[in-house]
């Protein structure tokens, strides 16, 4: 008999896509029955993703993508993570009397990278042009969408600090004076005329290329860019800290600035080899923590029992506590990988894991890096933790008025496969650019303000990012593409998933339907920067006998409500060329498409 899922495992051998948002997921799949390919796809729907998922993702966001190209053969990245602007320096965020940066406002922006990005990927990946791929975010923005209720919920929170602090964000997001309904139609007319006047400026060009490029032009060196310079150099708003901020960005920040394409951080695993972003993010924890859980019988362990939830916790949180220390933007720090990555290496720290939760931060500590070791762990000595802390701003069991994160997986019936995580910008964020229909993104809220640190601020650095998809490839051969958004959570629920999908014999929507836990035991990314030491988070799926175990074992529960953690895609391709697909039940949102 075969075993219930919520949804489907999706088979076929055209293609398959899927995402967080339904709509996005069917926009992406008419792109490749239009004769797109999964990169035409990707962009189409993270287009898409802006509009109906806008309290996630948006236009002033940011992004990267693991990709692997038929045509190349050869897994890569797309770096559209922004860097921060000129006048983004420590000296100048402490003068205005912070010692964290916001997690919103104008000082909280950095470039803004995924435009940039998404172009990238379809000039060199694609093959549809500018207007093809925008079309249908210009559609949903010019014609309505049935807007979330989560949507509505967040924006009806926010209604009297946009009266009052943000007229620009009230005008846009509560027309007419009233929060949105659940369901009810909703426009972003401004954004669907930004979107159109992309197009015509790209349009103006004969050449697919060129018109790629004067996309590009009309964003980062434009319309869209003066707009923003404008608006930022005369405006002063409230933010996290209460106090109100001018911002630092400006044209010629973005002017300057270009996405880029690199080479993926690898790590072997069972005869997978599985494929991240550098440490300028946190996808190298996902690595580290499979070179720890190398030396236990994973496979032994029942994929919803204590065991399993307690050994993938405390690995965990060995290689988010080296995150703490050692990651940053390799361009401005030296980051010691091959160290953290190596054998020798999770073998000492291997042994850091007993049956007992740890409730102590504990990175290693590397020659050559004393200082920084040191350095690090003072600041972090808090003089007291504050419960709630900010890992993932979008579950249930979180607030509400925080932003959070989209994700997309697409493989073709040529084989490109293609994973990316969009995010920032998303409306919470800071206040819309008039005339543009949307507003900056508040990364820079994961820069330190100390100095001497792999993530403090600098300008020109990228912060360090929790956006992290996926690429696995099994014996040499591109499989796999999956992730999730979550903030700090993405990795662990990631792992979960990959852990069971390769040991216990699962398809992608069994993984993906076992109930997900993760841990808030490190700093947060996110402001205020919070940690709860030993915390463990559960979803209610869990046997009470199991969270009994993990209590019993001093992990400092809390169980969350059935189906509220993690929001979880994935898709595949087989040897043979059959494709499949899976999206999360949670929240109502995700969807997997394909034929």
């Amino acid at each position: 008999m075969t075993a219930f899922t919520t949804r489907p495992e999706i088979l076929g051998t055209f293609g398959v896509v899927t995402s967080t948002h339904w709509i996005a997921s069917a926009v992406g799949m008419s792109i490749l029955e239009k004769g797109g390919n999964a990169f035409d796809a990707a962009v189409a729907t993270g287009f898409v993703l802006q509009i109906v998922e806008p309290h996630l993702c948006g236009p002033g966001g940011d992004m990267p993508a693991i990709l692997y190209s038929k045509k190349k053969n050869k897994v890569e990245v797309i770096c559209a993570q922004g860097p921060a602007p000129t006048g983004a320096t420590i000296e100048h965020y402490t003068r205005e009397g912070l010692n964290l940066i916001p997690g919103d406002g104008l000082l909280a922006s950095v470039i803004p990278g995924a435009f940039d990005g998404w172009m990238l990927m379809l000039r060199d990946y694609g093959r549809l042009s500018v207007r093809d791929v925008l079309e249908p975010a210009i559609h949903y923005a010019e014609r309505g969408h049935p807007v979330l209720p989560r949507v509505c919920a967040t924006i009806a929170g926010l209604a009297d600090f946009y009266r009052k602090e943000w007229p620009t964000s009230y005008e846009t997001w509560l027309p007419g004076g009233a929060a949105p309904e659940p369901w009810s139609n909703f426009k972003n007319p401004v954004l669907a005329e930004t979107w159109k006047r992309v197009v015509a400026e790209a349009e103006s060009k004969s050449d697919r290329e060129a018109q790629i490029e004067a996309a590009r032009d009309a964003y980062y060196r434009g319309f869209v860019a003066e707009a923003i310079d404008g608006y930022l150099r005369k405006t002063e708003v409230m933010d996290a800290s209460g106090e109100r901020h001018k911002g630092v960005l400006t044209a010629d920040d973005m002017a300057n600035w270009r996405a880029a394409i690199e080479a993926p951080q690898t790590y072997d695993y069972h005869g997978w080899t599985v494929a991240k972003i550098g440490p300028w993010g946190q996808g190298p924890v996902f690595l580290q923590a499979l070179s720890l859980l190398k030396g236990f019988d994973i496979a032994g362990m029942e994929p919803a029992g204590a065991d399993f939830v307690h050994t993938v916790t405390e690995a965990m949180k060995l290689a988010f506590a080296d995150r703490e220390v050692y990651y940053g933007d390799p361009n401005f720090a030296t980051v010691p990988l091959e160290t953290l990555l190596s054998d020798a290496y999770a073998d000492e720290r291997r042994k850091l894991i007993t049956p007992e939760a740890s409730l102590a931060l504990s990175p290693g500590k590397l020659a050559g890096f004393e200082d920084q070791y040191d350095l690090t762990m003072k600041m972090l000595e808090v003089p007291e933790t504050k419960s709630g802390a900010v890992y993932e701003p979008t579950m249930s069991h979180l607030t509400e008025k925080r932003g959070d994160t989209v994700h997309i997986d697409v493989i073709d019936r040529e084989g490109n496969m293609v994973s990316v995580t969009p995010s920032g910008g998303w409306l919470q964020s800071s206040p819309i650019i008039p005339g543009l229909g949307f507003c900056l993104n508040s990364r820079a809220q994961m820069f330190w303000l100390q100095p001497g640190l792999p993530s403090s601020l600098a300008p020109g650095k990228r912060p360090r990012t929790t956006l992290t998809p996926t690429i696995a490839s099994y014996e040499g051969r591109p499989t796999l593409a999956f992730g999730t958004p979550g903030g700090d959570q993405q990795e662990q629920w990631q792992l979960s998933f990959f852990l069971r999908y390769v040991h216990h014999g699962l398809n992608l929507q069994e993984a993906i339907d076992k109930p997900l836990f993760h841990s808030t035991h490190f700093p947060s990314s996110f402001y205020p920067r919070t940690r709860e030491p030993g915390g463990l988070t559960a979803e209610a799926n869990f046997s009470a006998a199991v969270l009994d175990t993990l209590k019993g074992k001093g992990h400092r529960l809390t169980v969350a409500p059935e189906w509220t953690v993690g929001r979880l895609t994935a898709a595949r391709r087989d040897n043979d060329g059959l494709l499949r697909a899976a999206a999360t039940p949670r929240l109502m949102q995700a969807y997997a498409v394909g034929r």
